[in-house]
This record gives structure tokens, C-alpha cells and sequence, in this order.
């Protein structure tokens, strides 16, 4: 029996041809298979500015709105595959690691000619997760600087720089900056997006709509601190500078679905949509 099959409980498995993960007589009218390839990006940034950790872990989200039971066969630029068949890869290829599988993909085929070969689930979920441990560029760059102009005042520059390519664009920017404890009255500018004092996390929250790659914006603020804590508030703020983002159209490990195949033995034809993200997991900068 093939890997990734269960036979019905108490019934032979030529009988009834279960699949305990999806049920007989589906049907729909319009046939249709959404993947979203997600790659989630973790990074730590020490205080001197090197990165201390950086992994990407990637995900296949389905969803299917499929009739009958139809078998799906996906390809990818996996490395393996393509040597496997003889193509050149020409450095598109790429090597995941701690490949994951719904338990619909039949594992055996795909240790056998690395084929994703299943019959899925109806509607969502992950037909597959990776890991890429690769020493991953911070897409996006936060630099700060904190001065104190008397007892109770603190001025703050923010610089952040998109590190990723003029043709992509990273969307719903969010970049929470640590301030003092007690800061009061910001006065805050921006040469994109909007900043607005949040004093229930102790911090800025900086939102940029739009983020072409390859620019820089920045952000300056001014707030008061009461005079006597000022001097030992400001060195003990330890916070790192959180960053939230997604880049559509975009993937850091290059994965690309080169094909999506739907089979089913009524003969329907189906629209399969892939899309690609690039979104911060645990994202943080300890510059400040």
C-alpha cells in the first residue's frame, strides 16, 4: 500500500478506495486550487549591528475547491528533482531542508522521483513546510540614533532602507521603535508613512503603506522626559526595534512552482492561482 494511504476502518482497501482525509461525492461547480507560497523571514540583529540568527521557513498553503477526487501533481526548482532528470540548473535550483508533508502526499513517490503526487484535502491547508538556514540579507534596514539635548529632552533619527530589489515593494510596513519610559509630548516627522506614540508599549509605531526596494526614509522625534529619571531611564531601555512587513510577488529562497497539475477522471478542467509572499516572522534589531 502506498505511503500516506489509510484503508477504512474494517473495510478492505480495493473496496471502498477511502481516503480518510477527504470524503466521496465533492462537487463543485466552478473547479479551482489557490497556493499561496508564504516564507516567513526570522532575524536578530545584535547591537553592533551583525545578524546573530536568520532562518526562513516556508509554507504551501492550498486551497481546494475541487469535485470528485482528483490527483494533483505539483513540480518545483528543486535541485534534487532537476539533476535527477538531467536539466541544467543554472543556479535557479534550490536546496530545502526539513521538508514536511501533508499526510496526503504520497511520500513513497516522492523519495522514489521526488514527484508531489496527492489527492487533497478539501479547502485549506499546508501541503508543505520548509526550513532554508542560509545567511539571510535584512530586507529591511533600521538605523537609530538617540540624543539627549538637556536633562529632559531626547531627540531620535531613524533611518530604514529596503535591501531587496527596485522592482518589488514591500506593503503595510510597521516599525516599532523602543522609547524611555515617561517620554511625553512626541513631536514627530516623517519623510514617508505615518508615526504615531503608542505609550501603552513604551514605543513609536512607524507605518509605511508602500516600500519600493532600494529606498530610504526617515523619521525624526522629539519628546520630554521628566528631568530627574532621564538620566537612568534612557540607558536601561533595552528593547529591540521590531519590524512587520510583506512583499508580495517576491520569495528570498527563489522557490518557483513550474507546474500544478490537476487530474481528474470526469475530465473537468481547473483553474490553479499560485501566489508568492515574503512576510517578517520574528524580526527584531537590537540597535537602540
Amino acid at each position: 500500500m502506498p505511503t500516506g494511504w489509510k484503508p477504512h476502518r474494517g473495510l478492505p482497501m480495493a473496496v471502498t478506495n477511502a481516503v480518510s482525509w477527504r470524503s466521496e461525492g465533492i462537487n463543485y461547480k466552478k473547479n479551482e486550487v489557490f497556493l499561496d507560497v508564504v516564507e516567513s523571514v526570522n532575524i536578530l540583529v545584535n547591537s553592533n549591528g551583525q545578524v546573530i540568527r536568520s532562518d526562513v521557513v516556508g509554507a504551501l498553503k492550498m486551497r481546494t475547491y475541487l469535485s470528485g477526487m482528483p490527483e494533483c501533481k505539483l513540480g518545483l526548482n528543486d535541485r534534487v528533482l532537476l539533476e535527477a532528470q538531467g536539466r541544467a540548473t543554472k543556479g535557479k535550483a534550490i536546496d530545502l531542508e526539513d521538508i514536511k508533508f501533508h499526510q496526503c502526499v504520497r511520500l513513497a513517490k516522492f523519495e522514489n522521483d521526488r514527484t508531489i503526487s496527492f489527492i487533497p484535502p478539501d479547502g485549506a491547508f499546508d501541503l508543505m513546510t520548509y526550513r532554508l538556514s542560509t545567511q539571510v540579507k535584512p530586507l529591511i534596514w533600521v538605523e537609530a540614533q538617540v540624543e539627549m539635548h538637556s536633562r529632559s529632552r531626547v531627540e531620535m533619527m531613524v533611518k530604514a532602507r529596503s535591501q531587496f530589489k527596485e522592482r518589488s515593494t514591500a506593503t503595510n510596513v510597521e516599525i516599532e521603535l523602543p522609547v524611555a519610559i515617561d517620554a511625553s509630548n512626541p513631536n514627530i516627522r516623517t519623510s514617508m508613512g505615518s508615526a504615531s506614540y503608542a505609550p501603552e508599549n513604551d514605543a513609536l509605531l512607524w507605518k509605511i503603506k508602500s516600500f519600493p526596494g532600494g529606498k530610504e526614509y526617515m523619521l525624526r522625534a522629539e519628546f520630554s522626559l521628566p528631568s530627574i529619571t532621564a538620566e537612568e531611564a534612557t540607558p536601561e531601555r533595552k528593547a529591540p526595534i521590531r519590524v512587520k512587513f510583506e512583499i508580495p510577488y517576491f520569495t528570498v529562497s527563489g522557490i518557483q512552482v513550474r507546474y500544478l497539475k490537476i487530474i481528474e477522471k470526469s475530465g473537468y478542467h481547473a483553474l490553479p492561482w499560485v501566489r508568492y509572499i515574503t512576510m517578517a516572522g520574528e524580526y527584531e534589531l537590537r540597535l537602540i
